[in-house]
């Protein structure tokens, strides 16, 4: 009798045991089958900015990293422009940082601007150069500074009284944390010089929709986007919560970008306007939602994302909306 209680228990054992992996894979299954991949659109531009708020390199195809875009050794958001107390400048406060190019030859970041020689910084600096706690919209990153003769560069073609630094974030420097900015990110964001993401995307449709309302019109540019999609309605970006780029990339809308004065730097004479096109973009563009006190007055315009999937991303990719 004894033997046969342990063999019905043994019995229960392997039946229950694979109920529960039948069960399993059926959730698997399920879940697999949910996701499903409607085309909305493609990618007509890429853009990488090396250094923040220079001019931006059109690329036709760009790597889809961990913390943004790359190309060869170029890597976005990687170099900043700070002042004597290490706070980050950006175009906001020296208009004339758009005209500046940024390229990458012989392992040299070059920087050519108008009216001024070339700038060639080391992509490998001496580890001699000192490392500075830098602050990005208040918050503390590391970089480690280019050196003098960048420093002269800068500061006298944005025509500073104040000295100004160029530093490169490094592979294993610390990253910045967005959560400290804005509590709709993880403990897992992370970013080196960027705004908040490490990409930001944005339709032609949208630049499009701006534009019917403007007497001086503007370009996907003004907006300094990584990703630009084309074939899709406007503001079709604001409600793709996921989406896949090709067959391998996928992101995930984290929060719609909050614009400010910089968009009205105009990319091709670094002129501020101080008023369009945000003007016209908070006369239809300001937040409607719960979230109304968190944006007040900043028109949304573009979705920053966080990258689920890394790969390579061409111009002309197709871009699939991930639904369930």
């Amino acid at each position: 009798m004894e033997a046969i209680a342990k063999h019905r228990t043994l019995l229960i054992c392997v039946a229950g045991l694979g109920a529960t992996v039948a069960v399993t894979w059926l959730f698997i299954a399920k879940r697999k089958k949910k996701k499903q991949l409607r085309k909305v659109g493609e990618v007509s531009h890429l853009f990488l900015y090396p250094v923040k708020s220079c001019k931006g390199i059109p690329l036709d195809v760009a790597e889809c990293m961990e913390y943004g875009l790359r190309s060869n050794q170029l890597r976005d958001r990687h170099w900043l422009v700070v002042k004597e107390d290490k706070v980050h400048v950006t175009a906001r406060q020296e208009p004339r940082m758009v005209l500046i190019t940024v390229n990458c030859d012989k392992g040299h970041l070059t920087l050519t601007a108008p009216g001024v020689d070339n700038l060639d910084v080391p992509l490998k600096l001496p580890k001699a150069n000192a490392i500075f706690n830098c602050k990005v919209h208040g918050n503390l990153v590391q970089g480690r500074d280019c050196g003098d003769e960048a420093s002269d560069w800068i500061t006298s073609f944005l025509r500073s009284v104040e000295k100004y630094r160029l530093v490169q974030f490094e592979d294993k420097m610390k990253l910045r944390n967005p959560k400290n900015e804005y509590p709709t990110y993880s403990e897992n964001d992370q970013v080196a010089y960027p705004d908040l993401s490490p990409l930001l995307l944005l339709s032609e449709a949208s630049v499009d929709n701006l534009n019917a309302k403007l007497e001086k019109k503007v370009t996907v540019r003004n907006f300094r986007p990584n990703i630009v999609i084309s074939g899709c309605d406007a503001f079709a970006e604001d409600t793709w919560e996921e989406i896949q780029i090709g067959s391998s990339v996928t992101l995930k809308r984290v929060m719609p970008c909050p614009r400010c004065i910089l968009t009205t730097v105009d990319p091709d004479t670094g002129i501020i306007d101080m008023k369009e096109p945000l003007n016209t973009m908070r006369s239809y563009r300001l937040c409607d939602t719960a979230d109304k006190d968190v944006y007040k007055l900043s028109p949304l315009f573009g979705q920053f994302v966080r990258i689920l999937k890394k790969g390579t991303l061409k111009v002309g990719d197709p871009v699939y909306h991930v639904t369930c």
